[in-house]
């Protein structure tokens, strides 16, 4: 079986880089490497999620679900120093390329936890939830994710999720609205949705 960024211990050769790159108007620096999510780049979705990103009207913590090498958790915790971000990964490289990152860029307001989506945040809650989730894993796994966010978020809690159309943006609208009072589609890129659901 051939190795996805989801695999909780990437087997292929390490082979890091490191590259600059501007979000919300600042110059960030990050390392990524081979068996882990856009490893040459802040893929456009990333981009586009932490861009259109609003901070909740509630207090609490933030959580990136699904962290890859940082870049979403990273930027916004700097953008919002008065709150706690939690990064969550199941792939181990990429959970030690988030804290040094977090490190490169000085950015102390994080936990980096190794979890298989919510499995080892038990008890934990959440004011807003960002995800850029792993479409490959399957729609199964993508919309567990949600109904465990929608679990875990605060009343009044947020769930922001990028997604493309072609891999699923309508029906992810669906299962949202399944789950939560209000879905908004808040931009729209590319092909690329930013789907903000919000737990009344």
């Amino acid at each position: 079986m051939s190795e996805h960024y989801f695999s909780q211990q990437p087997q292929s050769k390490s082979i890091p880089k490191t590259w600059k790159y501007k979000l919300r108007e600042k110059e960030y620096k990050f390392t990524s490497d081979i068996g882990v999510f856009s490893k040459k780049e802040v893929d456009f979705g990333s981009r586009l999620l932490i861009e259109q990103f609003v901070e909740p009207v509630i207090a609490g913590d933030l959580l990136d679900l699904g962290c890859g090498y940082g870049p979403i958790g990273i930027s916004l915790a700097d953008s919002y120093q008065g709150r706690n971000v939690v990064m969550v990964d199941v792939n181990e490289r990429a959970l030690a390329l988030a804290k040094q990152n977090a490190s490169a860029n000085d950015v102390e307001n994080i936990e980096v936890i190794q979890s298989d989506r919510l499995s080892n945040l038990v008890n934990r809650s959440f004011a807003g939830i960002i995800t850029n989730p792993p479409i490959r894993a399957g729609k199964q796994v993508v919309h567990s994710m949600f109904e465990e966010s929608f679990a875990a978020l605060e009343q009044h809690g947020e769930l922001w999720v990028v997604i493309q159309k072609k891999q699923g943006a309508p029906s992810a609208k669906v299962k949202l609205e399944s789950l939560f009072g209000e879905v908004e589609v808040v931009k729209k890129d590319k092909g690329y949705y930013i789907l903000r659901a919000l737990k009344i």
